[in-house]
């Protein structure tokens, strides 16, 4: 029906897209919006937020899970040339704050009633602390609700705003986006704890989702069902602007649940369904399976974590995917590799494939010398796709790329024969909950301020649903009276982390394993596991 899009910029590719005319863009809730209906629909979006200030090389927040109003939120943004900031739904009120003013967001789009969640409530709250950070650029909060809760105004109210700008004025806007230019800045914590935004630019994100969709095979005849949430790099660059690209149909699934996703691929004759193992392993362990036909299921990536060793041959055999790929990326370069089109299936549930177009990797030994096929090392990428750098933070950025402009992903693998990257281990402590990146220095930073803990290690370890859990080994102080009990130090947590961030079980210690330094032996810790 159509060829993969050859923009190089937001407002250039929507404008390519709406050739498609009444072709369907976007189904959610059973609402149907064409293509042609939405790019009419962020150009509404974009006069709204040019009413509201918003202008090239600004940042525009946007909370909230997956449905249409998400996807204008965004896109809307890029079509000025502004840099989105997704913030993850999970995020506690401290969290989302202080992305907000490290990353200086002028405007912020939510939604309160997302599982009863109160986003703005929450902020609110947070904002309200003795030590919380100071939002001094954010001057508007719109909510994707009917009601507007307090400081917030409503979606209808926000789209009224762009009305009287003239068509003119948003054409030279949009005209004046560059392929250079921010389009967006995913947060991501480092090993200090302190979020890092990953910068990239319009070109880079339609590089990459341009590099998922060609190795997808994806096709304007594609219904693509879109559970991994579009404020991670998985949903929104594979999956809302690989979908642009390809002219596919999204339907976007702000929760998973095994029988709406089931009855949806039955009904809507859904073929794309990438996700983490633990969607898969899901809808296979669904007593009624038998009952629903899955016939149209045509490609799936099981990314993000660890995978079973024998989910591939299940998703194939049980499910019926025809094909079933791996990739492997990271927030700074979300497609680095996609498993080859006709990959034998037991080769590709151990490697990653090869690198994409664009893509180069190298991989490191200990003096930085590059190792022959096999040898084991850190995974170094470079290409046109790899992150501009982190926000406001020079040195980090500098910290990432060697001399030569590679970029050290902190990540070991080898290659083989056919230049198929396994990963073996990860050089930092970073494990993955759900497909959700967590940093212990960030957990333990969060330990470290409850009054009756003296020094903590966080672990990542095995677990048959998420993939990976988090186990929190605490010492307290000696003086600490009374002395809190596990499930305390996890209540404190649930206060200051995202739920996916907070260990899943607390093991008190009265010392830990150390180095002649004193430093943690956290391979000891791993090792006893």
């Amino acid at each position: 029906m159509s060829e993969l899009a050859t923009a190089q910029t937001i407002p250039a590719l929507l404008a390519e897209r709406s050739t498609l005319g009444d072709h369907p863009a976007v189904i959610d809730q059973g609402h149907t919006i064409s293509y042609r209906e939405l790019f009419e629909q962020v150009e509404a979006v974009a006069k709204s937020y040019w009413a509201g200030g918003v202008r090239r090389g600004d940042r525009v927040a946007v909370w909230a899970p997956n449905r249409t109003e998400c996807i204008l939120a965004f896109l809307g943004a890029q079509y000025l040339g502004a840099a989105v900031v997704p913030l993850n739904t999970r995020y506690t009120g401290r969290e989302a704050a202080e992305i907000l003013a490290r990353s200086g967001a002028s405007v912020l789009v939510l939604t309160d009633e997302f599982l009863g969640l109160g986003l703005s409530r929450k902020l609110r709250e947070a904002t309200e602390q003795a030590d919380a950070p100071a939002l001094t650029a954010l001057t508007t909060i719109v909510t994707m609700d009917d009601v507007a809760a307090e400081g917030c105004r409503t979606w209808a109210d926000f789209l009224a705003d762009g009305a009287d700008v003239p068509g003119d004025v948003l054409a030279a806007a949009a005209a004046a986006v560059s392929p250079d230019d921010i389009v967006d800045i995913l947060f991501t914590s480092g090993t200090t704890g302190q979020p890092k935004g990953v910068m990239s630019a319009q070109r880079q994100t339609i590089g990459v989702a341009h590099a998922w969709a060609l190795g997808a095979d994806l096709a304007a005849t594609d219904r693509y069902c879109i559970v991994n949430p579009i404020f991670h790099g998985f949903g929104y660059k594979a999956g809302l602007i690989a979908s642009l690209i390809a002219g596919a149909t999204m339907y976007p699934i702000p929760v998973f649940n095994t029988d709406d996703v089931l009855t949806l691929i039955e009904r809507e004759r859904i073929t794309v369904l990438p996700g983490v193992p633990t969607i898969f392993t899901s809808l296979i362990d669904h007593p009624n399976l038998a009952d629903f036909d899955l016939s149209s299921l045509r490609f799936a990536i099981a990314g993000a974590t660890a995978a079973p060793d024998s989910l591939f041959h299940d998703m194939v055999n049980i499910l019926g995917f025809s094909r079933v790929a791996q990739a492997y990326g990271l927030t700074e370069c979300v497609v680095a590799t996609m498993s080859r089109p006709g990959e034998d299936l037991a080769h590709a549930s151990q490697t990653t494939g090869p690198a994409v177009a664009n893509i180069e990797i190298r991989i490191a030994g200990a003096e930085g010398e590059i190792l022959p096929v096999g040898g084991e090392g850190e995974i170094l990428l470079r290409g046109d796709n790899v992150m501009l750098g982190y926000f406001e933070d020079p040195e980090a950025t500098s910290a990432a790329f060697d001399a030569d402009g590679w970029f050290h992903t902190g990540d070991v693998g080898c290659l083989d024969e056919h230049g198929c990257l396994k990963i073996t281990d990860r050089i930092k402590d970073m494990f993955i909950v759900g497909g959700f990146n967590v940093y212990p220095a960030e957990v333990e930073n969060t330990l470290r301020r409850h009054p009756a803990v003296n020094e903590s290690a966080v672990i990542g370890i095995e677990d048959a649903r998420m993939g990976s859990v988090g186990r929190a080994y605490v010492a307290l102080l000696r003086e600490a009276d009374p002395k809190p009990t596990a499930e305390d130090i996890t209540a404190f947590c649930r206060t200051r982390l995202a739920g996916f961030k907070v260990p899943k079980e607390i093991v008190f210690v009265d010392d830990f394993p150390r180095n002649a330094t004193g430093k943690i032996l956290k391979s000891d810790l791993r090792a006893a596991v």
